[in-house]
């Protein structure tokens, strides 16, 4: 019986390696993987949405790439606790999802306020010689 229980716990502990690897692959915490992963995936996203509206490209990949960040937290603090409790425990899917909503809620807005602020430059994608403006993205007048 404890042999099966250690088993059971090597297992979920793998999965959660696994989950932490992949969330960190999606999350904004590395550098290198919006080129690889959350690119691609906000590209795909906005072209799915650019197929009942060419309106909706623009928005539906930037909504994609964001999703695709939140995706990625949120299997790293899966993850984590897969891997850190000895025990497996009930989860709160709802509480653990808001969670993770809120954190990634919160880096978008600090990344906006740092380019709204010309703190952070952004590439020369938007426009030449202009700074980003957060206002040509808001659906406000």
């Amino acid at each position: 019986m404890l042999q099966n229980f250690n088993t059971i716990n090597s297992l979920r502990k793998l999965k959660g390696l696994i989950l932490v690897g992949l969330g960190f692959l999606l999350s904004p915490l590395s550098w290198w993987n919006d080129l690889f992963f959350n690119l691609p995936l906000a590209y795909f996203f906005g072209y799915i949405c650019s197929k009942f509206s060419a309106n909706l490209f623009l928005p539906c990949a930037i909504a994609g790439y964001w999703l695709s960040n939140v995706l990625g937290i949120l299997l790293m603090q899966i993850g984590v606790l897969d891997v850190v409790q000895e025990q497996s425990q009930e989860r709160n899917f709802k509480k653990e999802l808001l969670m993770g909503l809120a954190s990634s809620t919160i880096y978008t807005i600090i990344i906006l306020l740092l380019l709204q602020f010309n703190i952070l430059n952004t590439p020369d994608l938007f426009a030449e010689g202009q700074s980003f403006n957060i206002k040509l993205f808001l659906p406000i007048d």
